[in-house]
């Protein structure tokens, strides 16, 4: 048992961590509301918003932005003096949980869109057959479930942990700062009523956000393997592709690889320190410096999605580009050999898969 004088010094440490961690959550949460909701105004000026293919990244852009909203918020009423403050801490953190399980599958989501735009592209190409609108259907469900699945999931910790009382926790340092609970180190400071039950609760959502996590990135990466095998199809396939469609097809397929890079950098710092609680809860150094990496990164979701997204949409623009000015310098003969292939293409296609239509979509 620590002494009175350890004790004291390691609460006062917590208090600087968590200081710190407030302003580092307030600046990532910002920006990440600035990116997520500049993919949103894209969508609607645009006025793509109702495509099948963009539906599911809006979808993530609007939970990153409700998520960015819980880590500032947190952030804003971190030390601020209130009524029912752990009422509304503990509250604040449950629906952060909801808004970050369902990040992990719109992403999945988004992902598996991605794919088959990759398989139903190559479809078109190999076999030139017409293909049933694959997101009709099944990119509704995946949409319901997605949203569904994190709701049921936190139930239980609203409806439990509110009967309970369990918000009485939240009289530590930490307060309202999302995914920040107490270290064990301090867990006999805490309350004795109701404290099996709030225990369980409180490893009832370290369990779910570890399982949900990986449930995740597992499914993400067979959806990028068999998409790369997919793309390796593409580049051996003996169909022409014009330059243009290439150019779609290379987009599509860097956003299925950088997607899931970003999520895995977001979350990856917050699943190893809830890993590193449950097997070590003595390092305490070792909890504070993943505390600030994980408020570093977790919160930035929304911020490294739009980068993902504005940079494919610059490098789809710029190949464009670049070859509207390669057949500006081709000789006529070239030209017309280059407009008989694309004409070919097209008339063996059962609809339009052109380059505007794509970067429409796109």
């Amino acid at each position: 048992m620590a002494l009175p004088s350890e004790a004291s010094y390691l609460e006062d440490k917590w208090d600087v961590v968590f200081s710190s961690i407030q302003w580092i959550q307030f600046v990532m949460a910002t920006l990440s509301i600035i990116g997520s909701s500049s993919i949103i105004a894209y969508t609607i000026f645009q006025n793509i918003m109702k495509s099948p293919e963009v539906r599911p990244l809006l979808c993530l852009s609007f939970s990153d932005l409700l998520l960015g909203m819980c880590w500032l918020l947190g952030a804003l009423l971190y030390g601020t003096p209130m009524a029912n403050e752990d009422v509304i801490c503990y509250n604040l953190q449950a629906t952060g949980q909801i808004f970050y399980i369902s990040s992990f599958l719109y992403t999945v989501n988004y992902t598996w869109h991605l794919y088959m735009d990759l398989k139903v592209k190559y479809n078109q190409n190999i076999y030139s057959a017409s293909t049933v609108d694959y997101s009709s259907r099944a990119g509704w469900i995946a949409l319901v479930l997605a949203s569904l699945i994190p709701l049921l999931l936190v139930v239980p910790v609203f409806c439990l942990g509110n009967s309970n009382e369990c918000f009485h926790n939240f009289s530590q340092s930490h307060r309202c700062l999302l995914m920040h609970s107490p270290p064990p180190a301090m867990a006999e400071l805490l309350p004795s009523a109701s404290t099996s039950v709030c225990r369980t609760l409180y490893f009832y959502g370290l369990i779910s956000f570890l399982t949900s996590f990986l449930l995740s990135l597992l499914t993400i990466v067979i959806l990028l393997i068999r998409a790369q095998i997919l793309y390796k199809k593409f580049v051996k396939s003996t169909g022409f592709l014009g330059d243009e469609q290439w150019a779609v097809i290379r987009v599509v397929e860097q956003r299925v690889c950088f997607y899931p890079a970003a999520f895995f950098c977001c979350w990856g710092p917050a699943v190893i320190l809830v890993i590193i609680k449950l097997t070590r809860p003595e390092s305490t150094q070792l909890h504070m410096a993943l505390y600030i990496l994980q408020a570093l990164t977790a919160a930035s979701q929304g911020l490294l999605n739009c980068v993902v997204y504005g940079w494919t949409q610059h490098r789809f623009h710029r190949l464009r580009r670049e070859t509207r000015r390669d057949v500006d310098t081709q000789t006529p003969l070239l030209r017309s050999q280059k407009r008989f292939y694309t004409g070919s293409l097209a008339a063996l296609a059962s609809r339009p898969t052109s380059a505007n239509a794509a970067s429409t979509v796109l």
